[in-house]
């Protein structure tokens, strides 16, 4: 009798490497792809730094519309009338002195 070794099938060999490459795949897919952990993680710090340029927009648009109702006809602010009138017209008062 000759002894019997046991030579694992070729068939079960082929199947578990196939398996093993889709699940490596798709377990690279789920942490590296475009729907990926790691792209969720990008996404999320966008947001943050888009929320944080959104709140510095609205207190910039809030400040000019401010500027632009105390300069409106029915609310004079004469401060400001002034600053504008001495920044955009290059005016000044008689007492006042010029050094450049």
């Amino acid at each position: 009798m000759t002894p019997n070794t046991a030579k694992p099938a070729l068939g079960a060999l082929i199947y578990f490497a196939a398996a093993f490459s889709l699940a490596t795949y798709f377990t690279f897919a789920a942490v590296q792809g475009d729907y990926g952990v790691f792209r969720r993680a990008e996404i999320v710090v966008l947001a943050r730094d888009l929320d944080v340029q959104l709140s510095q927009l609205k207190s910039e648009v809030a400040e000019m519309e401010n500027l632009t109702k105390r300069l409106s006809d029915t609310y004079l602010d004469l401060d400001l009338l002034d600053q504008q009138a001495r920044d955009v017209l290059g005016l000044l008062r008689a007492d006042e002195i010029v050094v450049r």
